[in-house]
């Protein structure tokens, strides 16, 4: 009998806890729901906001962003000076904000403007950003670029990085003094879906070679790549975009002259920097590579472009804010690693403001904080 009378107690206790249990588990509050993927990621909710028309809610919510927003810049390949920029700017980030941030290496402009566009999930805190050439951006936000002619490019510029210097580099003793001379060449114009190939392409057109018909060889090869190519015999030239000192060529420089050979840049005449200005306005401007970088015979005539720090244009305000902020605040850290980063610079960074891409107001927002723009 007492046995019986324990379970019928036993059992009334478990009842009654179960009882509680659901009771508070019916007052707690409903938890948040991501942002829906139609959400604009720069508009959030207050708490106070209700439905335009209708009752309210018996229970309303708070759309909230995600708990974490995870940045991931979209580089070059290594060698170039993208790749160590863009892994500097994530240390920089992941260092001094909240926000994860990492690097990856890729075949540069275009396949970073591609990644902007398809890989951006801002329902799951996901943003990619990329280092990328002003002629690449353009034709990827214009729709001009046969991938992006369907979908453009949803980008905003964050800043203008440094200047890219064409280089067309070669031996003294390949026979190759001037563009012309390419033809019946080995020749890499760089990565496919490369800022540098476009470059190469638009330039070779102007001065009326076609590679597939003009070259002996028509390879499309990254920094590194190419260089190595060079080196071993494989290749007689190759076109890289990038900053003053590109380190591939450096390597390569020492490379060369340990094996009694001396590394030479092929010139584009003034006249040719002119006309591919003319033809394509704002991309870029006649530039010199001094013979003091790699060690060439003479200075050495070229283009240059401005390159560009760019995110999907979405990006939530704050996130892009924070992300300015970190970099401008820490120069000195980008400008050590990386030496052709010392163009990177607040007096630098507006030099696209006005263009037809447009800044991200997340980094005109810190522009007009530290007063260098106004309104």
């Amino acid at each position: 009998m007492a046995s019986r009378t324990l379970a019928y107690v036993v059992g009334a206790i478990v009842v009654l806890v179960l009882i509680i249990a659901a009771a508070f588990l019916l007052r707690a509050p409903p938890t948040t729901q991501p942002v829906s993927p139609t959400t604009p990621a720069t508009q959030t909710p207050t708490p106070t906001e209700t439905t335009p028309t209708g009752p309210p809610a018996t229970t309303p919510t708070t759309p909230v962003g995600p708990a974490k927003w995870s940045v991931i810049i979209a580089t070059g390949g290594v060698g170039g000076v993208y790749f160590y920029y863009g892994g500097v700017i994530a240390g920089i980030i992941a260092n001094f904000t909240d926000i994860e941030a990492t690097s990856i290496q890729t075949a540069a402009s275009i396949d970073n403007l591609l990644l902007i566009r398809d890989k951006t999930d801002l329902a799951k805190g996901v943003v990619y950003c990329a280092t990328v050439l002003p002629d690449s951006a353009y034709v990827a936000y214009t729709g001009q670029h046969e991938r992006f002619r369907d979908k453009p490019a949803p980008i905003a510029i964050l800043w203008a990085m440094y200047p890219n210097y064409l280089h067309i580099v070669t031996t003294t003793d390949s026979g190759i003094k001037s563009l012309l001379d390419l033809k019946g060449k080995r020749v890499s114009t760089g990565a496919p879906g490369s800022g540098t190939e476009l470059e190469a392409l638009l330039l070779l057109s102007l001065v009326g070679i076609d590679p597939a018909r003009d070259f002996a060889k028509w390879e499309r090869l990254g920094a590194a790549e190419s260089a190595a190519a060079l080196r071993d015999g494989a290749i007689d030239a190759y076109f890289w975009s990038g900053g003053l000192p590109t380190g591939s060529i450096v390597e390569l420089a020492k490379a060369l002259a340990a094996r009694g050979k001396q590394i030479y840049l092929v010139p584009i005449d003034q006249v040719t920097a002119l006309a591919f200005s003319a033809r394509y306005p704002g991309l870029a401007s006649p530039a010199v590579i001094p013979k003091t970088v790699y060690g060439t015979p003479e200075d050495t005539p070229t283009l240059s472009f401005w390159n560009m720090f760019v995110c999907h244009k979405d990006t939530p305000a704050d996130v892009v804010y924070k992300i300015t902020k970190a970099v401008f605040e820490r120069l000195d850290i980008l400008h050590r690693a990386v030496p052709a980063a010392r163009d990177t610079t607040l007096e630098n960074a507006l030099k696209y403001y006005g263009g037809a891409i447009p800044y991200h107001e997340g980094a005109l927002r810190y522009y007009r904080e530290v007063g260098i723009l106004k309104g």
